[in-house]
């Protein structure tokens, strides 16, 4: 499935959106925008997918992603406040960020921090909570307000020192010509990321001979086509380790080793620990 490129309609009170999502259960939605995103989830648990991130998500779950990264969240369950998922978002284009750091010295920081959000930002959970307050506040506010809020909000983000980038690249679809196309292989991928003959598909996909899509890949990711996939198993694999009791072979398996030996080497080499030791931590973590 290709992204999409969601549209945002310009508000008609603020030179920014807040949009708020109420649903009673968020549907996986492979997009991207042109804009920032800074998305607030609310009483909802599932999976968040980010370029090449896969990972858990929970209630006041907070991050901020850069123009043109492939998004999604994809809700499991309710955090036990009501049927409603809920999600604040909060969009501003470029130009308008720039239009305000470029006349005003004290917002330098926040250059910083749009500069980050080309590899995503999830925040620390003290930055969060204050955030969180923020950001629901804007609810009753009007746009004269929630200008300054937003300026207050960008700044305190900023200044987190907990913060994680959450691709392992700059992971964005391209402006040009080459969109259509890598944004065919990355949909692809993500559907497929377990196929044992991902690799030699893409070229027909892509349009590209072998040696062009390896270097358009690497160009427009920064990273190998090889080691995408695998951060994708790996991901998934986490994900599969949390929320299931399916055992670490048949979970392998899944992801697309077929070597169990070979997984627990991959799984060690990006998360520094075996799959056993990650989800023996969780759940000790979770008891």
């Amino acid at each position: 499935m290709k992204p999409y490129l969601e549209h945002i309609a310009a508000s008609k009170e603020g030179s920014w959106t807040l949009f708020d999502r109420r649903l009673p259960a968020i549907p996986f939605e492979w997009h991207y925008n042109t804009e920032y995103e800074l998305t607030l989830t609310l009483n909802s648990r599932g999976q968040r997918f980010i370029g090449d991130s896969m990972a858990r998500y929970d209630d006041g779950d907070l991050v901020l992603i850069g123009p043109r990264i492939p998004h999604t969240w994809c809700s499991s369950s309710d955090a036990g406040r009501g049927s409603v998922h809920q999600a604040l978002v909060l969009w501003f284009s470029e130009d308008f960020v720039q239009s305000l750091i470029l006349s005003h010295v004290e917002l330098r920081p926040v250059q910083r921090l749009l500069e980050s959000s080309f590899r995503a930002i999830e925040f620390s959970p003290t930055v969060r909570a204050k955030a969180r307050s923020i950001i629901c506040a804007m609810l009753e506010q009007s746009a004269e307000d929630r200008l300054p809020a937003l300026l207050q909000l960008l700044l305190l983000l900023s200044r987190d020192a907990g913060s994680q980038p959450l691709t392992s690249s700059a992971v964005k679809i391209p402006s040009d010509i080459a969109e259509e196309r890598i944004g065919r292989v990355l949909s692809y991928l993500h559907l497929h990321y377990q196929d044992q003959n991902a690799v030699q598909e893409l070229s027909r996909i892509a349009a590209l001979s072998r040696s062009s899509l390896h270097r358009l890949f690497k160009l427009h990711t920064g990273t190998t086509i090889t080691d995408y996939i695998s951060r994708l198993r790996i991901g998934n694999a986490c994900a599969l380790l949390i929320n299931t009791q399916r055992s670490i072979s048949f979970i392998a398996d899944d992801v697309g080793y077929r070597s169990l030996a070979n997984f627990n080497r991959q799984f060690k080499a990006f998360k520094s620990t075996t799959p056993r030791q990650f989800r023996s931590a969780f759940n000790a973590m979770h008891a």
